[in-house]
């Protein structure tokens, strides 16, 4: 029996398969090693790591948090158009597909099959990694049952990692610089300044989705405002509202202007908006950015920790539920929560 995900994408047809990867990683993968899982006939998570060069420690790494939710199948799938044809590329195909077979296996996770692809786009050519004799031609990723959820919800997909890692890109580092001595400086939010602070971050993301800079007293004040318990507690409620678009244009906006450390707080509102909104691709790499500002950040951690396990989104939004009993104990009016449909399938 096909297992199939629960778009309807069938994990033993590598063609749609593979056409899918775009839509759920939300950039095309290159030079890359993806594991996709599944249980009781849904698609789980979906993983990627740059191909190893020499170190298969990060194989060992990819099985280990594949199997943190218990999935019951997978599908390794590796993207190298340079290695098409090469017959040494073709041996460390198998090393690693055995490799993973093995570490799979010792965590009660099946791997099904593996398949190698040229390039990720329509009329790319895949082939069984083990010498199966099975090949085939990539569908179009544009037309995939994912891609038009990922258009549904709003998704951007990127043409490229790196595009998409760019979203949190510190740009200004000079800048930076400058506003970390401004923001050492500054006096922190008193308790009866916690109200115009929200108000503040609320005004500030409308100034943002007009296309308005901000300044760097603005940025000053958002970034001691985030630092605040209240204040940041407050808005991760803007992730389940309708004003949701702003706010995470905001979040995205600060992560590549605040210097270290304040720019993790504002990396983890942009990853819980993310995820709330069910844009895992770009969630994972907001938490990855935050964690190296701070390692030890507690809400960085937990929604790493959510991600990295399946915990679906709808169960990621309750935690707003926080922010809005705060506002409302301080009389500040914020969106209405957002009524998120289910998908099709």
């Amino acid at each position: 029996m096909a297992t199939t995900s629960r778009f309807g994408c069938p994990l033993d047809n590598p063609d749609l398969m593979i056409a899918s990867l775009p839509a759920v990683l939300g950039f095309v993968p290159e030079k890359s090693l993806v594991l996709v899982t599944a249980a009781d006939g849904e698609m789980g998570a979906v993983l990627r790591i740059d191909l190893p060069d020499g170190d298969t420690g990060p194989l060992f790494e990819l099985a280990e948090v594949a199997a943190v939710a218990e999935p019951e199948v997978a599908v390794a799938i590796i993207v190298d158009g340079e290695g098409a044809g090469c017959r040494m590329c073709a041996e460390d195909y198998r090393e690693w597909t055995q490799l993973l077979t093995e570490e799979l296996a010792e965590r009660h996770v099946e791997l099904i099959a593996a398949h190698v692809v040229d390039v990720v786009d329509a009329g790319g050519r895949w082939y069984c990694a083990d010498g199966c004799g099975r090949s085939g031609r990539v569908a179009d990723p544009t037309a995939s049952p994912l891609a038009l959820a990922a258009v549904l919800d709003g998704r951007r997909l990127y043409a490229r990692r790196a595009d998409l890692v760019a979203v949190v890109t510190p740009t200004e580092p000079e800048r930076a610089a400058g506003l970390a001595r401004l923001l050492d400086k500054a006096d922190g939010v008193e308790r009866c300044d916690i109200g115009s602070r929200i108000e503040f971050a609320l005004a500030s993301a409308a100034q943002i989705a007009a296309g308005s800079a901000l300044s760097d007293d603005d940025l000053v004040r958002l970034g001691t405002s985030l630092d605040h318990p209240q204040v940041r507690d407050t808005l991760y409620a803007l992730a389940v509202g309708d004003g949701a678009g702003p706010a995470e244009s905001l979040w995205a906006d600060l992560s590549r202007r605040l210097p270290v450390p304040w720019r993790a707080e504002a990396l983890v509102l942009l990853a819980f908006s993310a995820y709330a909104r069910g844009d895992g691709p770009l969630a994972g790499i907001a938490l990855d950015a935050a964690l190296s500002c701070e390692p030890g950040h507690n809400m960085a951690g937990m929604l790493d920790q959510a991600l990295r396990s399946g915990i679906r989104p709808e169960e990621i939004r309750d935690l707003a539920r926080t922010g809005y009993r705060i506002a409302a104990e301080l009389g500040i009016p914020l969106p209405p929560r957002r009524l998120f449909g289910r998908r099709a399938g």
